[in-house]
C-alpha cells in the first residue's frame, strides 16, 4: 500500500478532528476522499504529511512510518494542502525555482523542470508579472505545478480544482489521470461529488472525523432496479408495461423490477421503436449522501434564540 494508516485519531482540544481512521490507498490507483466540511478531510491529508501530529495511531507513506522517515519521504510526495502558497511579489516562474533551490539535490537542470511542470498545468506561457496579480485559476494552478517538480511517486492534493473554470478542471482532470497512467498515484480530497466521480477509481468517504466508506468507484454503483428506456413512442410503452413504468419525462420512461434484456425483448415484441436502454445505477452523490446525512455547514436558527452552529 502506498499509503496506510490504522486506528489514526486526531484532537484539538475537547474537539475530536479525525476518529479511528484505518485507511488503504493502493499503489497507482486514483483515490478521492470525500465528505462535508468539516469532516475531517484536510486534517488526515495534513497528518499524511507530518504537518500535524496523530493523537494516536499509526501512519505509513511509501512504506516508510510518518512523522518520523518525513525526511525520506518528502520528496518523493508532490502535495497541495489549503489552497496554494507563494511569494507574492515574485513571478510563478520565480517561485518555482525557489522551491525546486530548496529541495534535496537536483541542482542540474532546475530551469527545464520548471518549464516542464508550468507547461504541465497550463502556465508555460506565464510572463514576468508577480503571482499577486494573479488570479484564482492561475495561483491554483501554480500550486500544482509545485507539487509536480520532482516527479513524484505520490500526490495528495486538497481540493486541486478549486479557482478553475469548467475547462480548466476538464485540463486538470486530464492532466491527473495522464500522471497515474504514468505511474503516479493520486490522492486527493474534495467536496465536489461530481469531479471525484469523473476521476478516482476508489473512495473514502469522511463524516465527523470517520471514514465511512473506503471502496472501488465501481462496486458503488450498484442497480437501482430500474431500467431507463428512450423511445419515439412512450405512451405506448406505458401501454404495455402498465404498472412497471415509475417515471416518464419526454422521449424517455423509467421501468421498475425488470432485466434490461428481457424489457427489451417486450417491447421489441411488442412492436416498440427502442432508440436506447440503460440500466439506472446510484450515483455517488447518493451514496455519499446516505453516509453523510448530518454534515452541514448551514447555520440555523433554534428555539429561545440559540443558533445551530453546524459541524467544527
Amino acid at each position: 500500500m502506498i499509503v496506510a494508516t490504522s486506528g489514526l485519531t486526531k484532537r484539538f482540544g475537547r474537539v475530536t478532528a479525525v476518529r479511528d481512521v484505518t485507511l488503504e490507498v493502493p499503489r497507482g490507483v486514483r483515490f478521492g476522499l470525500l465528505g462535508p466540511n468539516g469532516s475531517g478531510k484536510t486534517t488526515l491529508v495534513r497528518m499524511l504529511l507530518g504537518l500535524v501530529h496523530a493523537t494516536s495511531g499509526s501512519i505509513e507513506v511509501l512504506g516508510e512510518p510518518m512523522p518520523r522517515r518525513a525526511r525520506a519521504v518528502l520528496p518523493r510526495v508532490g502535495a497541495l494542502v489549503e489552497g496554494p502558497a507563494a511569494w507574492g511579489h515574485l513571478s510563478g516562474r520565480a517561485n518555482l525555482r525557489l522551491l525546486d533551490a530548496a529541495g534535496p539535490g537536483r541542482s542540474r537542470h532546475r530551469r527545464r523542470r520548471v518549464d516542464a511542470a508550468l507547461e504541465q498545468v497550463g502556465l508555460g506561457g506565464v510572463d514576468r508579472r508577480p503571482v499577486r496579480a494573479y488570479s484564482l485559476g492561475m495561483r491554483q494552478r501554480l500550486g500544482i505545478a509545485a507539487a509536480l517538480l520532482r516527479e513524484p511517486e505520490l500526490l495528495l492534493l486538497d481540493e486541486p480544482t478549486n479557482g478553475l473554470d469548467p475547462r480548466g478542471i476538464q485540463e486538470m482532470r486530464a492532466l491527473l489521470t495522464s500522471l497515474n497512467e504514468a505511474g503516479t498515484t493520486v490522492v486527493l480530497s474534495s467536496h465536489l461529488l461530481t469531479e471525484v466521480e469523473a476521476l478516482c477509481t476508489h473512495v473514502g468517504v469522511m463524516d465527523a472525523g470517520r471514514l465511512a466508506l473506503d471502496s472501488e468507484l465501481a462496486a458503488l454503483r450498484t442497480s437501482t432496479g430500474r431500467v431507463v428506456v428512450r423511445t419515439p413512442e412512450p405512451d405506448a410503452v406505458v401501454g404495455l408495461l402498465n404498472g412497471q413504468v415509475v417515471g416518464r419525462r419526454g422521449d424517455t420512461v423509467t421501468v421498475r423490477g425488470v432485466e434490461p434484456a428481457a424489457l427489451n425483448a417486450r417491447l421489441v415484441a411488442g412492436g416498440v421503436r427502442v432508440t436506447g436502454l440503460t440500466e439506472e445505477r446510484r450515483t455517488l452523490e447518493q451514496v455519499v449522501l446516505e453516509l453523510t446525512g448530518s454534515g452541514t455547514d448551514r447555520v440555523d436558527r433554534l428555539p429561545h434564540g440559540r443558533r445551530s452552529e453546524g459541524p467544527r
